[in-house]
């Protein structure tokens, strides 16, 4: 099948998500996480390796690891092993391939048809469903989190704490930071980089439309919004509304524009970059690369102090 494209406008906060099937069940993908789907692969075991990882192959001179989709969330595997079907994906600056039974649909939908899953559904951080899709008046899909499941395969390719120094100024302490991130896994380990960097007064919320409730409500109610909220940092991907969507609100709000907003995705290529910019952010950083959100962070906020005593 032919590479994916996406024509989807920036800050209208919608998506496409790509529904396919493990088993009788159906998951979902955003369909901007995928390069291509093939149908044929010359799988090579790794000795050793995780039981989730089938093998790897060499497919337009780059070399994919194969996942098992199946393996990986307990699904009775039904399909003889002689059926390939993969999702090439792209995504933290890496790219896989996860096997999937089959391939429903694509479907177009707003980020307010997505729910954020229960506790009981989620877990406490360690839940691999970020959200439920609603199609429909029955249907649903669950949306994986597939940072998750590529960190549990190979944690090299998540954020690494080891990256970070502590700060010894206190400086940092003194800077309130707005976090929206959906993925419980990733908003614990990005709270825990942030706090060892020294940045511990921290504002955390699951998406887009809590973190603009709260600033909203900080916009009706204090005059100096930077002591309540020195930065944002938002992921793109949310239930309710995306990053992209968030930053567009802030920066065309006359008190909260000048409020600096980081996008910190695994959707950052250059098509992407051109968005975040067209939304007005500040930065936009690829996930995991925590020690380069931390250089960012200072850089910003340095900035925007320097700007505050001359004004």
């Amino acid at each position: 099948m032919a590479e994916t494209e996406i024509l989807l406008e920036s800050g209208i906060n919608e998506l496409e998500i790509l529904e396919f099937k493990l088993g009788d069940r159906s998951y979902g993908i955003n369909v901007a996480k995928i390069k291509e789907i093939i149908g044929e692969a010359d799988i090579q075991e790794i000795p050793h390796s995780h039981n989730s990882i089938e093998g790897a192959f060499r497919r337009r001179g780059e070399i994919f690891t194969a996942i098992n989709l199946c393996r990986y969330l307990d699904v009775p595997e039904e399909m003889p092993r002689e059926h390939d079907l993969f999702l090439i994906t792209h995504f933290n600056n890496t790219s896989a391939a996860f096997r999937v039974d089959a391939i429903c649909t694509i479907h177009h939908l707003s980020w307010t048809d997505i729910v954020a899953p229960e506790e009981i559904t989620e877990g406490t951080n360690t839940g691999i469903i970020t959200g439920i899709a609603k199609i429909g008046d029955d249907d649903m899909i669950m949306i994986l989190d597939f940072e998750k499941i590529l960190f549990d395969i190979s944690p090299a390719t998540g954020l690494q704490e080891q990256d970070i120094t502590r700060s010894e100024t206190g400086v940092r302490a003194e800077l309130p930071i707005l976090i929206a991130e959906d993925s419980a896994f990733l908003r614990k380990m990005l709270m825990s980089c942030l706090i060892k960097a020294g940045y511990e007064d921290l504002i955390c919320t699951t998406n887009g439309a809590e973190a603009w409730h709260i600033l909203s409500s900080i916009r009706e109610t204090h005059k100096d919004i930077h002591k309540k909220v020195a930065c944002v940092i938002t992921d793109i991907e949310m239930p309710q509304m995306d990053g992209m969507t968030l930053t567009r609100q802030i920066k065309e709000d006359q008190v909260l524009q000048g409020i600096p907003v980081v996008i910190f995705s695994s959707l950052i290529d250059e098509a992407n970059s051109i968005k975040c910019t067209e939304v007005g952010a500040d930065a936009q950083l690829a996930k995991p690369d925590i020690a380069r959100l931390v250089g960012t962070l200072d850089e910003i906020l340095q900035i925007g102090a320097h700007h505050a005593q001359v004004g």
